[in-house]
């Protein structure tokens, strides 16, 4: 095994970097560069990263890999679909790598899903690159695909869903307005009764701000906005998300219950939600709580 190389403060010639910061990054080594365009809304680029298999970004900022999709994807999805009862219909916008379908197609009583995502590039890169990613499920029956605008899709559809996946880029260019107190109303219409939403947020290390303000901003779309926190390697490290219902809660799952539903549905392939990831995504560390306060 050859030695580590020696820290000397200059980052290699070929890291792909990411500020989250001014001051503060992560940066991955890549072996090979794919792709690198414009695709008319944003930059897109994929990688073959050493650490992280296939990644792609957009904007510059590092969106998915091969490596560490679970740590998001199972995350921003089984939290939500385990507590509802029996999710049906779900909608995904954003989300054109496919990573939230798969993990919704898991479940075995939903039907149909919709995935609005603005940039058709992303869908081709991902179907092209990110198969172990998607794992098909781009093309799954149950899936509807529309290439469109997801604030003008949910500001003008009257359809309903149990469960609507918010799985976006960082605020800034197509999404700023699916970061906005409109957005978030028009998205509580569209939710079933039992009705969930999920969506990440921001790192409350590097964005406590943009946690405060965002958390306010749903408190203001739906009765009961539940924060959880997860770790995502390629985003950094600590990560908030956030569970929002009518009066659906994660809390009042034990972690036996949430053990006892994914046997019922026979889900089993999951590296990173369990009964008791359950209960710990929602426990606050208190720094995290006075963000949020």
């Amino acid at each position: 095994m050859s030695s580590p190389k020696p820290l000397d403060g200059v980052l290699p010639s070929d890291a792909i970097i990411e500020n989250l910061t001014p001051d503060w990054g992560v940066f991955i080594t890549s072996r090979q560069r794919h792709e690198a365009f414009y695709s008319g809304l944003q930059s897109v680029e994929v990688y073959d990263s050493r650490e992280f298999g296939m990644l792609f970004r957009l904007d510059g900022h590092f969106m998915t890999s091969e490596k560490d999709e679970f740590f998001y994807h199972e995350n921003l999805v089984h939290l939500a679909a385990v507590t509802h009862e029996k999710p049906k219909t779900a909608l995904i916008v954003g989300g054109g790598d496919g990573g939230s379908a798969e993990e919704l197609l898991k479940h075995p009583s939903i039907e149909r899903i919709t995935l609005v995502e603005i940039d058709a590039s992303v869908v081709d890169i991902s179907r092209r690159y990110l198969k172990r990613v998607h794992h098909g499920s781009l093309d799954h029956p149950k899936l509807a695909l529309k290439v469109e605008d997801g604030f003008a899709y949910i500001k003008n559809s009257d359809e309903q869903f149990d469960l609507i996946i918010l799985d976006l880029t960082d605020p800034g260019g197509p999404s700023t307005l699916l970061y906005t107190p409109e957005f978030y109303q028009a998205c509580a219409r569209r939710l079933t009764p039992d009705g969930i939403m999920t969506l990440h947020i921001a790192s409350p290390i590097a964005h406590p701000a943009q946690i405060r303000n965002t958390i306010t901003q749903l408190r203001g779309a739906f009765p009961r906005v539940a924060p959880f926190l997860t770790t995502v390697p390629l985003y950094g490290g600590m990560w908030m998300m956030a569970f929002c219902s009518n009066g659906a809660d994660p809390h009042t799952l034990s972690a036996d219950d949430v053990e006892r539903r994914l046997k019922e549905r026979e889900i089993g392939d999951l590296q990173y939600y369990n009964g008791e990831m359950h209960r710990a995504a929602l426990a606050l560390p208190n720094f995290v709580r006075a963000i949020i306060a």
